[in-house]
């Protein structure tokens, strides 16, 4: 951030009086300027024992498979928004079950709530987002078509606790993919 949204004037980074880390501040008008996490939300939709994917058609990941997510909106709830990204990128009617999974992925700003939710029935197509959907068995899984590790973490998480029927809340957290270092 270069310059202050309330009065235009340049930004300077310094830990204001009272705070523990660098933020962008106005000397002009004295605005502070905090840039906190990225708040994600999506859910597993459920029908019978499947569960409905989307293949991205948009950047980063395009023709890879996803869970319906996307970011809050300001003022909405988080389940409102799963339901209405689930609704955006697979035209999906869902119901949300329970919250499932929140994973912390500090090294990209962002906080993902997963929900479980109930695919009120078959009836789907592809959104703007989205190249195709559908639902899979946990056997058709495309593992090395999916779009992002926090998807394939929730997926896992989810499948690992399917055979009991008991979802308890987990949270986790995505780290950064390690790079190879090279001699």
């Amino acid at each position: 951030m270069n310059y202050c949204s309330n009065c235009g004037n340049a930004l300077k980074s310094c830990i204001p009086p009272g705070d523990d880390r660098p933020r962008s501040v106005c000397d002009s008008c004295g605005t502070i300027h905090y840039q906190n996490p990225i708040m994600v939300v999506g859910c597993i939709p459920e029908f019978e024992d499947k569960i409905l994917l989307c293949r991205r058609a948009i950047k980063p990941c395009s023709d890879k498979w996803t869970l319906p997510a996307g970011y809050l909106e300001n003022g909405e709830t988080v389940a409102a928004g799963a339901v209405r990204e689930a609704y955006e990128e697979a035209h999906a009617r869902v119901e949300i079950l329970a919250p499932y999974a929140l994973y912390n992925i500090c090294h990209v700003n962002q906080v993902y709530l997963m929900f479980r939710a109930g695919l009120f029935d078959g009836n789907f197509k592809p959104g703007n987002e989205s190249k195709e959907v559908r639902l899979f068995s946990e056997q058709e899984i495309p593992w090395d078509q999916i779009a992002f590790t926090v998807i394939e973490q929730t997926l896992k998480q989810y499948f690992k606790d399917r055979p009991d029927g008991l979802f308890p809340f987990y949270i986790g957290d995505i780290l950064p993919k390690k790079k190879f270092e090279t001699a």
